[in-house]
């Protein structure tokens, strides 16, 4: 058998049928779609959580209390004989590559300012916060570099806060009670927005030893160290160690790069990209079986072509591969239709466009295997109804006119 007559035969068959073969192809189509749109939207969420994430800058180290267990978990104030203190981060300052330390402490407590009141997130930390994440102060200053054990009262608003708290009156020089505690205002910083569901503009940013007393606590919550981006993280990670041993007189924290836990991430949400994936690859088989379906009607109709091939002579090989063509080609063709839906101005677009705060992103890496997956289900789905025409006898497929 010629390639031309190969084709013409596989061809007209699906134009003969052309509803039929729509239909067919249609099944495959929702199915491609269906993949295309869930992992453009899983994509969208990685990149934009990992935006979110390293919106910081990616040379900060995070140091906090208690070392790690073997599943990863910090065992926090329980696992350490000696809790992470001020001087702990004071004495980090020491490191050559050390751009920025800063003790953190976080909690919540009721703001009062005044006639108005509101409970929020209040952030412990150093003078050199708004340097390690890339922070900017609006109006005013951020905390000073005061004594870091006995720093003077001030406070610096979020810009929500500051809105919730002044409407549009100057709070500069003004004092408000923060959980019974009298600070005063010396800043306001520019907005940040929410990063990872945390609202960064609704918080009030105190010392972090004020902080400290504020929640009685005795530990800091974490240090976050910035260093150079010519030193390698390794170097980093030492020298913080070399500094802590020292002071602690054994290695009882917990140390974590960003590297570290942008690799986490990653993972996770490469999980999550896989999984919306496979969910809509459910819909695929839905074509498949209708792929099976048709090209089982196909073959009863066709049994007499099929004897009178064989017949002229024509090889169970080449009547294998016709069938088998005729599955791949309608499963291509589906294929193709739905990544137009899937992509583009189709659906994940639309989708984008009507809820801008949806992140979508197209990979062409799973374009790709969308459409290689729909072949080859079209292929796998085919091979039993071709298998069977194949096999049949010509003798007895010609008495079946």
């Amino acid at each position: 058998m010629q390639l031309r007559d190969f084709l013409h035969l596989t061809g007209s068959s699906l134009i003969a049928h052309r509803l039929r073969s729509f239909l067919t192809a249609l099944g495959i189509a929702v199915g491609v779609a269906a993949v295309v749109l869930l992992t453009s939207i899983g994509e969208g969420v990685h990149q934009f959580v990992l935006a979110e994430f390293t919106q910081f800058g990616t040379n900060l180290v995070a140091i906090n209390p208690g070392k790690a267990t073997t599943g990863g978990i910090s065992m926090g104030v329980f696992g350490t004989e000696r809790p992470l203190t001020i001087e702990d981060s004071e004495a980090l300052k020491r490191l050559p590559y050390a751009r920025a330390v800063v003790a953190f402490v976080q909690g919540n407590a009721e703001v009062e300012a005044g006639n108005r009141s509101r409970r929020t997130t209040i952030y412990g930390a150093g003078s050199q916060m708004p340097e390690a994440f890339q922070m900017a102060v609006k109006t005013g200053r951020f905390l000073p570099d005061d004594d870091p054990t006995a720093p003077r009262a001030f406070a610096v608003l979020g810009s929500k806060l500051k809105k919730e708290l002044f409407s549009d009156q100057n709070p500069l020089g003004q004092r408000i009670t923060v959980g019974g505690h009298r600070f005063r205002i010396i800043g306001i910083m520019e907005s940040k927005g929410s990063v990872l569901g945390f609202d960064l503009d609704d918080t009030l940013y105190i010392p972090a030893s004020r902080a400290m007393s504020l929640f009685n606590r005795d530990t800091l919550h974490e240090v976050d160290v910035l260093y150079d981006d010519n030193t390698s993280v390794e170097t980093v990670v030492d020298g913080i160690k070399q500094i802590l041993e020292a002071r602690h007189g054994k290695d009882d924290v917990t140390i974590t790069t960003q590297q570290q836990m942008l690799e986490v991430l990653g993972s996770v949400l490469n999980v999550l990209t896989f999984a919306v994936a496979a969910i809509g690859s459910i819909s695929l088989l839905v074509g498949a079986i209708g792929i099976v379906t048709i090209m089982t009607i196909s073959v009863n109709e066709r049994i007499s072509e099929i004897g009178l091939l064989r017949a002229l002579g024509a090889r169970q090989f080449q009547v294998l591969s016709l069938f088998l063509g005729e599955a791949v080609v309608l499963s291509a063709i589906g294929g193709l239709v739905g990544l137009g839906l899937g992509l583009g101005v189709g659906i994940a677009q639309l989708l984008h466009l009507s809820l801008p705060a949806l992140p979508v992103h197209t990979s062409w890496n799973f374009v790709i295997l969308a459409e290689v997956v729909a072949i080859s289900i079209g292929l796998i789905a085919g091979i039993l109804p071709a298998r069977r025409a194949a096999l049949l006898d010509p003798i007895e497929a010609l008495r079946a006119e």
